[in-house]
């Protein structure tokens, strides 16, 4: 038998009898059995290829996609990784697998705040929800996880001949996105009961969970071990530059991947859009590395928020008043605030897009220091709104300023 084992022709056979199997039917706990006896542990590759196969053979891609879940549990830790490259940091794979590690705290969040849902007093029960909100809203920033997979990472699957796999992937995604949006939208219902959430438990918020759960499994043991011995690192470099165009979920790279063997022309920064790395504006001049300067030594704080609501950029300057991480890059502005203050959000986006306000200033005491926060609404030389800048900055030693001091005290003491 041990011959027939590691032969990768039988494997490939027996596990497609297998899913076939399933597909028929059969208990998945019988199916898992004789997988176990007979195959024990199966290559990612050979997944990938059975899986391609079956399609190909005629099985439906919405079958595939209908008893995934239940191929995952049969395989579920039978799928051998092995012979899996080992993965730069800053790598994109690397950047995945660290943001499905946050999407895993993030769920096991989740679960316990259902966990404790009919725990929680009545009174205590709209608070409990709102943090409920706030986790699945984090949970909806995997939609730019899943973008890049899709628009980045599938079609170079696909120019080597690997397309079942990815539909069927691409479909799941779908599934997971409307799910999350089913669950967002139930609880942002104002007089949400706890008797309102029975039903929803069982057949959204729990299977959509397991959903995403599942989906990390089957990205690290069959997906990215495939696309590190199908792409090239030119591939990667490709796919690298055009991350920020999507966003990262929930991780934010501390590493730039710079990838061996490409000419060094090949590390052209991705934050410059023009080819000779020059902004010519009306009043002058300056290369991306002058406005970056100049952006990041301003004393305040900057989020740019585009027409579209996604947050597009801030500023990296040493003396921030509010965290900010990349993770947050094309997120919807409203995503990034606390649920009770949302209303207020898109009350000032409306203002703002429909002309009855262009800046809405507001000022807190935090940790002993004044803070002066103003949104700006950005329109064009026709007045074509462009999007929002917030802008936030620390005027507690402005306040306490007196008398005066002229340019000719300059002593050249740094502060």
């Amino acid at each position: 038998m041990s011959e027939l084992i590691n032969n990768s022709k039988f494997r490939k056979e027996r596990l497609k009898e297998l899913i076939l199997k399933l597909h028929q039917g059969e208990d998945p706990g019988q199916v898992r059995a004789e997988l176990i006896s007979t195959l024990q542990m199966i290559p990612y590759g050979e997944v990938v290829e059975v899986e391609q196969e079956l399609i190909q053979e005629g099985l439906p891609e919405t079958e595939v996609l209908r008893l995934c879940d239940v191929h995952g549990e049969v395989l579920d830790g039978h799928i051998d990784i092995g012979g899996a490259q080992a993965i730069p940091e800053g790598h994109p794979v690397d950047v995945f697998k660290n943001e499905n590690i946050e999407l895993r705290k993030l769920i096991l969040r989740a679960e316990t705040l259902l966990g404790n849902l009919y725990a929680v007093k009545d009174d205590h029960f709209r608070d409990h929800t709102l943090q409920l909100l706030s986790c699945f809203n984090e949970l909806m920033d995997i939609d730019k996880h899943y973008r890049r997979k899709e628009y980045l990472v599938f079609p170079y699957l696909e120019k080597n001949g690997i397309t079942g796999p990815p539909k069927v992937m691409w479909g799941k995604h779908d599934e997971i996105r409307d799910q999350l949006k089913g669950c967002i939208e139930i609880l942002r219902t104002r007089e949400l009961k706890k008797t309102d959430l029975e039903d929803a438990l069982e057949l959204l918020f729990v299977p959509v969970l397991k959903s995403l759960s599942d989906m990390t499994k089957k990205e690290e043991e069959i997906l990215f071990p495939m696309c590190m011995d199908v792409l090239t690192t030119e591939d990667w470099w490709h796919i690298h530059k055009q991350t920020l165009e999507f966003g990262f979920a929930l991780f934010d790279p501390k590493v730039d991947w710079k990838p061996e063997g490409l000419p060094a022309e090949g590390y052209e920064n991705t934050g410059i859009s023009s080819e000779n790395g020059t902004i010519q504006l009306p009043s002058g001049s300056f290369t991306a590395w002058e406005i970056m300067a100049i952006l990041n030594t301003m004393p305040v704080d900057m989020t740019f928020v585009d027409k579209d609501d996604k947050v597009k950029y801030f500023t990296q300057g040493s003396h921030r008043i509010f965290a900010r991480s990349r993770s947050i890059i094309n997120r919807d502005v409203r995503l990034c605030h606390p649920p009770g203050s949302v209303h207020i959000i898109e009350k000032i986006l409306d203002d703002f897009k429909s002309g009855r306000a262009s800046h809405a200033p507001f000022w807190i005491q935090m940790k002993g220091k004044f803070i002066y926060i103003e949104y700006y609404a950005l329109r064009d030389e026709k007045g074509e709104y462009l999007g929002t800048l917030e802008v936030s900055q620390d005027l507690t030693h402005i306040r306490e300023l007196e008398g005066e001091q002229r340019i000719l005290s300059y002593t050249g003491k740094i502060d």
